[in-house]
């Protein structure tokens, strides 16, 4: 098990303030630029873990939070986050090094940071104008094939129920091939 702890203190914007900058008719959109300040502190934790059930079979989960008050920045825009894991390697089918796993994820933001998406906020990532708000819930499988030596190569997919957040998005469909080199 592990746990983070983090407090962030940087030159970001708010977003209730930039919300309200903008219902008071001093910006034409909630604009987090407009109300950034040096010295903003951003706090959060995430604790994780991982546990072998069997020789082959292990288990894994995470919990992460943070305040969701502050601009977000550098990662993604996400306030809280929960998942859960497990992975198979391949020794019943006679590939001792490979693995297939899924993982089931769900994120949230806060009802500031809805608001100022919901009003026109732009975000780094994130941001239309048009947000009905729900909780972005993932299901990803993969497989994790050992090539040679160390080199491996992963299949996966991932099904996301409303991206971004917003329920008039999606689901989608995302497939992705990766190779990692072991040197």
């Amino acid at each position: 098990m592990r746990f983070l702890a983090f407090e962030n203190h940087a030159h970001m914007g708010n977003y209730r303030e930039a919300v309200r900058r903008y219902l008071a008719g001093q910006t034409p959109s909630p604009d987090i630029l407009s109300v950034e300040r040096f010295g903003t502190v951003k706090y959060g934790f995430e604790w994780n873990g991982d546990q072998a059930l069997t020789e082959n079979l292990r288990i894994a989960g995470r919990f992460g939070w943070n305040d969701d008050q502050e601009e977000s920045y550098v990662y993604t825009e996400v306030g809280q986050s929960i998942e859960v894991a497990a992975d198979d390697a391949g020794a019943r089918w006679h590939r001792p090094q490979d693995k297939a796993g899924v993982a089931f994820v769900s994120n949230a933001i806060k009802k500031d940071h809805q608001n100022y998406l919901k009003y026109g906020g732009l975000g780094f990532l994130l941001g239309d104008g048009q947000l009905n708000y729900g909780r972005e819930n993932i299901l990803e499988g993969y497989y994790n094939w050992h090539a040679w030596r160390g080199l491996f190569y992963t299949l996966d997919g991932q099904h996301i129920n409303d991206p971004g957040y917003n329920r008039d998005r999606g689901p989608l469909w995302v497939f992705s091939v990766r190779g990692h080199v072991d040197f």
